[in-house]
C-alpha cells in the first residue's frame, strides 16, 4: 500500500525507529516534511578543465596518479599528504590535509576523482573530497542539507530519494496554471525533483524561483489578508475634524511645512475620517518633524471632540513632547498634560479625574499611560513614538483604551521597503522622506585614532564657543576579548583632558533608568558640557545646543546605528559635526565608513546596511520581526517580494480567487496557517 504523504517519516523505505528519531530532531515528521526540507546550496562535481579555471575556484578534476605519496606530520593530529597527479595535459599537486591514513590507498597509475580549491600560481589542489576510479557513478550535482548528530549527507540523500518516490503524484499544487505560466515557474513535483537532484545549475535556479515566489506569494496573502481580517472586525469611529480650524492651526505654525508632511498629514487625515481603525506606521528620518505631523493629527482629533494620547519610552523625550506640544496646541484652546511615573500623591489623583471627565484634550507620557487607573473619557487617536521600544503587550494596552482609537506608530529608524513589506505588512505605512529646508548638513569625516588630538582641539573649538559634545564608546568597561574603546576608560581620559575647563558626564545601559534620566536632563540644560555613552543616548532627545560627535571604534555599529548616533547633532541653528574613529581591516568596513561621511539620508544608508549585514543584523537577531523564510531572502529576493505583494493585492480583490477550484491549493495553505478564512473578505 502506498503511504500517504502525510504519514510519518517511519513509512520511508530504510527508515527504521532510531532514524525516525534523528529526522525528528531536524523537524522532520512525515513524508511531506522530508520533501519540503531543502538543501541550502549544492556542490558542483563537473570536471572542470584546469587552463580555464580561475584561481582559487574549487574544482572537480579527473586523473592517474603518478608519484608515490608522501606524508610530512606538522604536530598534534596534523598532518600534510602530497602526491602528484595528471589531469588531461596538467601535471598537479593534489594536497590533502589530515588525511595521512590515505597513504596506502593511493598507488601510482590508480584513476582517481578529487574535488578542491584550486591554486593556479603553485598549481595545487588542496583536496576536500577524494573518490577512487573514474567519475562515472559520481552525480554532477549534490545537494547539501543542514543536518546534525549523525546523520550524514550521503544517508539523507539516499532517504530524501525513497520520501520522494513515496510522495509521487500526492502534492497539492499550490500556484495556479496561469500564474505558473505567466512566470515559466515548473509544477510541484518537478520542482522538488529539481531542487533535491538536479541536472544542471538550471533545474536549481528554475526551482529556486518556484518556492521563492510561492512562499513570498503566501506570506504576502497572508499579511494583506489579516490587514483586510483586521480592517473589517476593528470597526473604527469616524473622526470628523473641523477643517478650518485645522487649516488655521497649520497656518500658525512658525515654519512651513514640507511636501513630504503635507503628504503625510493627507494620508492621516483621509485616514482619520474613515470607520476603518487606522494602524499605521510613520516613519521618518532624524529631523524629518514627525512631531509636528503628530501635533496636527492629534489636533484634527481634538476639534471633533476625541482625546488624544502621545507614549513616548523615556520621561525626558516624553517631557520634550509635552512642551513641543503645548507650545503649538495651548494658544488653540488645547488642554494639555504630562504624565510620568514620577508624577505621585494628589497631582496624579487630580489630573486622572480632569482625564476621566474630559477636562483634559492631550495627555503625553511614559508607559506610566497604560497604568489600569488611567482611564480616557473618548479616546480618538492614540500615538506612540519610537514604537520598537515597546513590547506588544504595552502598545496593546494603550491601543485598547477607549472604543477603538486611531492608531499611529511613529519611529526615527529609517527601515528599507524591503522590510516594511515584511515586518510591518499588516500596516499601512507613511514615509517622511524630505527635510526641512535650511537644516544643515551634518558634517562628517571618517579619521584614524591616531588623529584623536586633532579632533579633540577641534571638539574644545565648540565647547569654547558655548556648545555641547557628545561622545560614543561601544563598551562599558575594558574587554579581554575585544580591542576597542570603553566609555569608563575614556570618561576618565577626557576627565583629566578637560579639567577645570569642561564638565565630563558618563552614561551607560547598566545605570538606572532614573540615572540615565537624570544624566541626560543635566546635558540638556546645559550642566555637562561632554557627554560620554554608549549607544544608550535617546533617540529623539533634542540638544539644539551640542554640535560635535566624536564616535570611537565606528566599525563596530552599523551604518544605520550610526546614522541614528549622528542624529543627536544638527538639531540646532548652528553647524555640527560627526567625527567617526576606525581602522577597518575589510572593504566592507571601509566602505560602510565612506558611505557615512558621503550621505546624511537615512534611507541611502539604511538600505546599504541592509545591503552589507543583512535583515537579522539590522534589527537585531532577537528584535527583528522578520518572518523566517525557507527559501526566500527578502532582501535579496527584492523584487520577487514586489511582485509577490502586487498579485496578492489582485488576488484578494479577484472574484475567482474565491471561486475557481485552481486556487484551492493556495486557500487550502492559508486555510492551514490559520490567516484566512474559507469564505470571502468582503
Amino acid at each position: 500500500m502506498t503511504p500517504s504523504i502525510y504519514d510519518s517519516v517511519k513509512s520511508v523505505k530504510g527508515v527504521g525507529k532510531a532514524t525516525a528519531d534523528q529526522l525528528e530532531a531536524l523537524g522532520i515528521s512525515t513524508i511531506h516534511d522530508f520533501v519540503m526540507t531543502f538543501p541550502y546550496r549544492h556542490e558542483d562535481f563537473r570536471l572542470k578543465d584546469l587552463s580555464e579555471t580561475p584561481h582559487n575556484e574549487r574544482v572537480t578534476i579527473e586523473g592517474r596518479i603518478e608519484s608515490e605519496p608522501t606524508v610530512l606530520f606538522l604536530g598534534k593530529n596534523r598532518s600534510r599528504l602530497q602526491v602528484r597527479l595528471l589531469a588531461d595535459r596538467h601535471l598537479v599537486k593534489a594536497v590533502f590535509f589530515n588525511q595521512h591514513y590515505l597513504k596506502d590507498r593511493l598507488s601510482p597509475g590508480m584513476i582517481v576523482t578529487i574535488t578542491g580549491k584550486w591554486d593556479r600560481g603553485r598549481q595545487v589542489i588542496n583536496v576536500s573530497n577524494f573518490k577512487e576510479g573514474p567519475k562515472t557513478a559520481q552525480a554532477d550535482f549534490e545537494p547539501v542539507y543542514s543536518l546534525k548528530g549523525v546523520m550524514h549527507q550521503k544517508t539523507f540523500r539516499r532517504f530524501m530519494r525513497n520520501a520522494l518516490d513515496a510522495a509521487a503524484g500526492q502534492h497539492v499544487e499550490t500556484l495556479p496554471p496561469d500564474v505558473r505560466e505567466a512566470y515559466r515557474l515548473p509544477g510541484i513535483a518537478e520542482a522538488l525533483e529539481m531542487i533535491h537532484f538536479p541536472k544542471s545549475p538550471g533545474d536549481v535556479k528554475q526551482a529556486r524561483r518556484r518556492f521563492v515566489y510561492e512562499e513570498l506569494l503566501l506570506f504576502q496573502l497572508k499579511m494583506l489578508g489579516m490587514k483586510k481580517a483586521r480592517k473589517e472586525a476593528e470597526k473604527g469611529t469616524p473622526v470628523e475634524y473641523d477643517l478650518a480650524k485645522l487649516k488655521s492651526f497649520i497656518a500658525s505654525l512658525p515654519f512651513e511645512l514640507t511636501g513630504a508632511q503635507k503628504r503625510v498629514v493627507n494620508e492621516l487625515c483621509a485616514e482619520l475620517k474613515s470607520p476603518i481603525r487606522m494602524n499605521r506606521l510613520l516613519q521618518g528620518d532624524v529631523g524629518s518633524g514627525k512631531t509636528v505631523v503628530a501635533a496636527i493629527a492629534l489636533y484634527a482629533a481634538i476639534t471633533a471632540g476625541f482625546q488624544g494620547a502621545l507614549m513616548a519610552p523615556t520621561e525626558i523625550l516624553a517631557e520634550q513632547h509635552a512642551t513641543s506640544l503645548a507650545e503649538w496646541l495651548e494658544p488653540h484652546g488645547v488642554s494639555v498634560a504630562f504624565l510620568a511615573g514620577s508624577t505621585k500623591g494628589k497631582a496624579r489623583k487630580s489630573l486622572l479625574e480632569k482625564l476621566e471627565s474630559g477636562e483634559i484634550d492631550l495627555l503625553i507620557g511614559t508607559h506610566a499611560l497604560i497604568q489600569p487607573d488611567v482611564v480616557f473619557k473618548n479616546p480618538g487617536l492614540v500615538i506612540t513614538d519610537e514604537q520598537h521600544r515597546f513590547g506588544v503587550e504595552q502598545r496593546r494596552i494603550l491601543r485598547d483604551k477607549g472604543m477603538n482609537p486611531d492608531v499611529l506608530f511613529m519611529t526615527a529608524t529609517p527601515i528599507p521597503r524591503t522590510l516594511s513589506i515584511t515586518a510591518f505588512g499588516e500596516m499601512d505605512v507613511s514615509i517622511l522622506d524630505e527635510l526641512p529646508a535650511g537644516r544643515k548638513k551634518i558634517e562628517t569625516h571618517w579619521l584614524k585614532e591616531e588623529s584623536l588630538l586633532p579632533v579633540l582641539r577641534k571638539m574644545e573649538n565648540e565647547l569654547r564657543a558655548g556648545r555641547q559634545a557628545y561622545v560614543i564608546c561601544p563598551l562599558i568597561e575594558e574587554s579581554d576579548k575585544l580591542d576597542v574603546q570603553n566609555a569608563v576608560d575614556v570618561h576618565g581620559q577626557l576627565s583629566t583632558h578637560f579639567r577645570g575647563k569642561y564638565t565630563v558626564g558618563l552614561m551607560h545601559g547598566r545605570l538606572h533608568a532614573d540615572e540615565k534620566d537624570a544624566i541626560m536632563r543635566e546635558f540638556s540644560d546645559g550642566k555637562i558640557d561632554v557627554l560620554v555613552s554608549t549607544t544608550v543616548v535617546e533617540v529623539g532627545v533634542n540638544v539644539p545646543n551640542a554640535t560635535f560627535m566624536l564616535i570611537y571604534d565606528a566599525t563596530r555599529f552599523g551604518l544605520a546605528q550610526l546614522h541614528q548616533l549622528r542624529g543627536r547633532v544638527g538639531r540646532g541653528a548652528e553647524q555640527s559635526y560627526c567625527v567617526l574613529l576606525a581602522d577597518p581591516k575589510t572593504e566592507d568596513g571601509k566602505e560602510r565608513m565612506q558611505t557615512m561621511t558621503e550621505t546624511n539620508d537615512g534611507f541611502v544608508l539604511a538600505e546599504k546596511d541592509l545591503e552589507l549585514r543583512g535583515a537579522g543584523d539590522f534589527f537585531g537577531k532577537k528584535q527583528s520581526g522578520m518572518p523566517e523564510f525557507k527559501v526566500a531572502d527578502p532582501v535579496h529576493d527584492y523584487r520577487a517580494l514586489e511582485t509577490a505583494r502586487k498579485d496578492a493585492e489582485k488576488l484578494l480583490e479577484s472574484p475567482h480567487f474565491w471561486t475557481d477550484p485552481e486556487y484551492a491549493g493556495l486557500k487550502l495553505q492559508l486555510e492551514e496557517s490559520g490567516a484566512l478564512s474559507l469564505e470571502r473578505l468582503d
